[in-house]
């Protein structure tokens, strides 16, 4: 696994959030403070999902505490946590 820039796995996390979890959104409409969880774009379903997606891509284990508000609620939060996980490799 390529090491990519916090910049390059933000960029991947807000395609897969689009693609998968707002259809026909524009991407204007997703920006570093739209809220995920707390506006409702993720539920536990969509939570496990980017889960499962962001172990697979990016080749890092999400832990179960993290898998909550406080990591998840926004694309910088998600890109932090999957930076810090790759350094931990």
């Amino acid at each position: 696994m390529e090491s990519a820039t916090e910049s390059d796995i933000k960029a991947t996390i807000k395609d897969y959030i689009l693609r998968e979890f707002l259809p026909g959104e524009s991407p204007e409409s997703l920006d570093d403070t739209t809220p995920l969880i707390a506006g409702g774009i993720l539920d536990s379903i969509a939570t496990v999902k980017l889960i499962a997606f962001l172990e697979d891509r990016f080749g890092v284990r999400i832990e179960p505490h993290e898998m909550n508000i406080e990591y998840l609620n926004s694309l910088p939060d998600i890109a932090s946590l999957v930076t810090a996980r790759q350094k931990q490799l």
